[in-house]
């Protein structure tokens, strides 16, 4: 049952352990974007798939403890819940081995999903989850009925399809990439890359998008829509480590404009979540929205 009171917003994709060398942490892109979510006050929700072993239960212990339902995640019986080997270098940049095939590769179609995700503010996915037939064929699904899609490109060598991508971006309303996955995507359209600006534009038409965002870590972000482009400016902090800055960057946003906040709000939001997940460690550190709140006064951009 979709709660009434408050925003809805699905999430689809990859849920796993980020296995660090001081030990594991939850995440998967679209968990992460799920989690900041939660934190700044919407229902979101999580379709993915976990094992039937010790990992898939801890995980499932840990959605439910951070007050996300664990209603729409399956429990795989043949396949280990997902898990990545992170290791971080010396610029505090994280590096991803991501075992496979693991059980959100293997997410099956749920009549129970129709209700959720037509009722839903956003739909949110990216790349990655689709690496394997059986999950990429329920993502197809869930596409048809989705209202607004919002597509996290998230590239992750070797599990790139340059066909799937570029499906999946004239099927979304608001496209998230990093610049490198601009450059990428342009090279894939046979575009030469002339300025950024213009390679935002491009590509915001050439999709037929409602908005694009580039992010750019410590050089901050892009918005694009038919009436705007906006630059927005990092916000300077000590870096813990990059783990899923540019997820709770998308969550941020959409936090703010499915409560029908201007695009200057959002993006602010937005520069600010991504700024404080950077100062903290992990990407889905425990912390409270007024601890946010704080953090973004005392960080005005």
């Amino acid at each position: 049952m979709i709660n009434e009171s408050t925003k809805t917003i699905v999430c689809f994709g990859e849920i796993l352990w980020d296995i660090f060398p001081k030990g594991r942490k939850i995440g998967g892109a679209p968990f992460n974007v799920a989690y900041n979510l939660n934190k700044m006050g919407i229902d979101a929700r999580m379709i993915s798939r976990v094992g039937n072993d010790d990992l898939g239960k801890e995980l499932l212990e840990k959605i439910s403890n951070a007050n996300i339902s664990v209603n729409e995640c399956q429990i795989d019986p043949n396949h280990d819940t997902g898990t990545v080997i992170a290791k971080i270098d010396q610029n505090n940049e994280a590096h991803y081995t991501i075992v496979e095939p693991v059980a959100w590769d293997f997410i099956e179609w749920k009549d129970q999903y129709v209700n959720l995700v037509k009722n839903t503010e956003a739909f949110v996915f990216g790349s990655l989850g689709t690496r394997n037939n059986i999950s990429k064929q329920t993502l197809q699904k869930l596409l048809d009925i989705a209202p607004y899609k919002v597509f996290d490109i998230n590239l992750r060598p070797p599990f790139i399809s340059q066909e799937d991508i570029v499906q999946f971006m004239k099927k979304s309303n608001l496209v998230k990439m990093n610049k490198s996955e601009l450059r990428q995507l342009l090279d894939w359209i046979g575009v030469e890359y002339v300025t950024e600006e213009k390679a935002v534009q491009y590509v915001r038409k050439y999709f037929n998008l409602e908005a694009i965002i580039i992010t750019k870590g410590s050089k901050g972000a892009v918005y694009h829509d038919k009436d705007n482009y906006i630059y927005a400016e990092a916000i300077k902090v000590a870096i813990k480590d990059t783990v899923g800055s540019g997820d709770s960057f998308l969550a941020g946003f959409l936090a703010k404009k499915v409560k029908g906040s201007s695009v200057n709000e959002s993006i602010e939001n937005a520069i600010s979540l991504g700024a404080f997940i950077t100062n903290s460690e992990g990407a889905c550190p425990d912390y409270s929205l007024e601890t946010f709140e704080k953090f973004k006064t005392s960080h005005k951009l």
